[in-house]
């Protein structure tokens, strides 16, 4: 796991190359603290420079696997960010086909690949990246990133240069790079809680998207798309298996399996919950040694699991460590990670995952995570209810609008499910309905709020592309893989992990896996009211019936609480004081009234007051 940067346009003096590249591969240093790298070259005719730098966290190959990494001429040089799992059998059928290798790197079998089978060499990985490689040959560069998104890789062109790194960062040391903020995306970001893709709160600053890869040539940048979840498409209705839950199980037993190749010490992220639980469970099946576990919990004991995943952490007989984390870590790291996100931090849970983090990597360099179940598996109350969308339409408006909703809304906040389902339920465009599962306000709600003005309306991302003909599940399955899940939770598993120089490992995001799945019909994933069946089948066989059982909590941190008591003071100051620098995007009335509400109890807004408390942290750190 590592960090790239670069860039490459038209030559001139007025760039060092030298200096530009040190600059931005220091900046993100945190990436790769074990070593960096640096190439610097021209085209043929020196019209334009090149250059390419590295930080390396050595994982795999750790004597010969310095970056950039060339192929046998030097003809091609990459820089990579990531881990590619099928290295192995790769590395043999190139060396069938003539290539010869240098290292025992993974990162030199995508030279070899690319030189075997050009831009459709994405294809042939198995694993998370992110690499630029120079083709000096036929002077082009090739960008490409993984699937999913597991890996960043964000792009910036200014004055016929294209930049891109790993973090935003990065970009932002090159000469003549402003941090200015891109007023569309603030109106996103209000309802989604973060910016989806391309787009980024910085002005001119996009992320390349997942699937993707680039290809520069003389000066102009074309983008395609290699790869598109398989929930995209409606279920085809193929002979099943005669035991899918054995398959099922029997494919991510293999995606844990590959995931454990490493040549220094590893563990796993432990929550309790399933997920991690079944990665715990299949990394036991073939780990000689204790599996080193990590879990954090709160010492408020509604919102902590610790107990959970201490009883599988004995089931398996792990070597386990355990963290607590209070209010006063929520606020003294809020901006250190803001910095290290280079965004707001959409989820509370942000702190406790660094926190834990940094634990971890006292004693191990990697870990593998239960990250992606939910989203491929079907694992939210929203992909229960969302089935159920188009029969709630069926009810006169003014029904739904003027009689259920009030009634659910004036309910207690136990009843927080209920009444963010009938909300959603009674939003009756699609791309609207879908950020308003997990986001922060309605298209109504904004435009109440926001005193700046909408931005002209914009043609819908790729989140949206899945078949109107598809099932309701697969429909919001993909608007998760595609936009919740690599805009959101990716971003943050990657820079609070990268953050403490730590590598993070998903096996249930293995494309294998996921396509698997897609090729079962809708109820192998939600069946009734029972979430990721397929998943609590298949553990049956592994896992005690008191994890299997118990009711979906998140990573929950206590927020809510926290606001109305030692946070409240830091929320008003951010928000409302004279020093804040985003209340002028609020309407003040409003603003004031969803403060009061929360304080006194009457809602629960803490994801908006998160959102926006965020908002302000960044405008802080960047916009001076």
């Amino acid at each position: 796991m590592c960090g790239i940067a670069g860039f490459v346009g038209p030559t001139t003096k007025n760039i060092n190359s030298s200096s530009v590249l040190r600059n931005m591969s220091a900046i993100i240093s945190h990436r790769g603290p074990d070593d960096d790298g640096f190439l610097e070259t021209m085209t043929r005719d020196s019209c334009y420079q090149i250059g390419l730098s590295h930080r390396r966290l050595s994982i795999i190959d750790l004597s010969t696997g310095h970056q950039p990494i060339g192929n046998e001429d030097g003809s091609v040089q990459i820089i990579f960010n990531g881990e590619i799992y099928n290295f192995q059998s790769l590395r043999d059928e190139l060396i069938a086909l003539g290539h010869r290798f240098a290292t025992a790197s993974d990162t030199e079998t995508i030279v070899h690949a690319y030189e075997q089978w050009g831009e459709r060499c994405v294809e042939y990985f198995r694993g998370m990246f992110a690499f630029v490689i120079w083709d000096a040959r036929n002077e082009r560069l090739f960008l490409a990133r993984d699937r999913f998104g597991k890996k960043p890789l964000f792009l910036c062109e200014v004055n016929g240069v294209l930049l891109f790194a790993s973090e935003i960062k990065s970009l932002l040391t090159f000469p003549g790079i402003n941090a200015e903020v891109e007023p569309s995306a603030i109106w996103d970001y209000l309802m989604y809680r973060y910016v989806p893709a391309p787009a980024t709160l910085f002005r001119g600053i996009r992320k390349l998207m997942p699937g993707s890869y680039a290809i520069w040539e003389k000066g102009a940048l074309i983008e395609r798309r290699y790869y598109q979840p398989p929930d995209c498409l409606e279920y085809s209705n193929v002979p099943l298996p005669i035991d899918p839950v054995g398959v099922f199980l029997e494919k991510l037993d293999e995606a844990v399996n590959i995931r454990m190749i490493s040549d220094v010490p590893f563990g796993a992220f432990l929550s309790g919950g399933i997920d991690s639980s079944a990665v715990v469970g299949l990394m036991s099946r073939h780990s000689s040694q204790p599996v080193k576990t990590f879990s954090v919990g709160f010492a408020e004991s509604n919102y902590s699991e610790l107990g959970y995943a201490k009883a599988v952490a004995d089931q398996f007989k792990t070597d386990h460590h355990e963290l607590i984390v209070s209010q006063q870590h929520l606020m003294e790291y809020l901006p250190e990670l803001v910095r290290f996100r280079d965004a707001p931090v959409a989820e509370p849970s942000d702190i406790p995952i660094y926190l834990l983090a940094k634990e971890a990597r006292r004693t191990v360099k990697m870990v593998l995570t239960g990250e992606g179940a939910d989203e491929f598996l079907g694992g939210y109350p929203k992909h229960v209810y969302e089935r159920y969308a188009a029969l709630y339409q069926l009810i006169p408006g003014y029904i739904r609008h003027g009689i259920l909703e009030p009634l659910i809304q004036a309910l207690p906040y136990r009843f927080r499910r209920a009444k963010t389902a009938i909300t959603n339920l009674g939003l009756e465009h699609f791309e609207e309905r879908m950020p308003r599962w997990f986001g922060a306000l309605s298209d109504e709600e904004r435009r109440e709020l926001v005193a700046i003005s909408k931005p002209d309306i914009r043609s819908n991302g790729v989140q949206f592309d899945s078949s109107f003909e598809n099932s309701a599940l697969r429909r919001i399955l993909y608007f998760d893989q595609t936009s919740w899940l690599p805009d959101n939770l990716l971003e943050r598993g990657d820079r609070m992990t990268m953050a403490a120089s730590l590598e993070a490992r998903m096996p249930f995001m293995d494309h294998e896996v996921a396509a698997f799945v897609s090729s079962l019909p809708d109820n192998y994933r939600v069946r009734g009211q029972k979430t990721k069946w397929i998943l609590r089948e298949a553990m049956k066989r592994l896992l005690p019936a008191t994890i299997l059982q118990r009711p979906k909590v998140g990573f929950r941190v206590p927020v809510n609480e926290w606001f109305r008591g030692i946070m409240r003071d830091y929320l008003y100051e951010h928000l409302i004081s004279p020093a804040s620098i985003t209340r002028a995007y609020y309407q003040p009335k409003v603003l004031e009234k969803v403060l009061a509400d929360h304080m006194a109890g009457r809602q629960n807004h803490e994801k908006l007051l998160w959102s926006m408390l965020n908002l302000e942290i960044w405008h802080r750190q960047y916009m001076k």
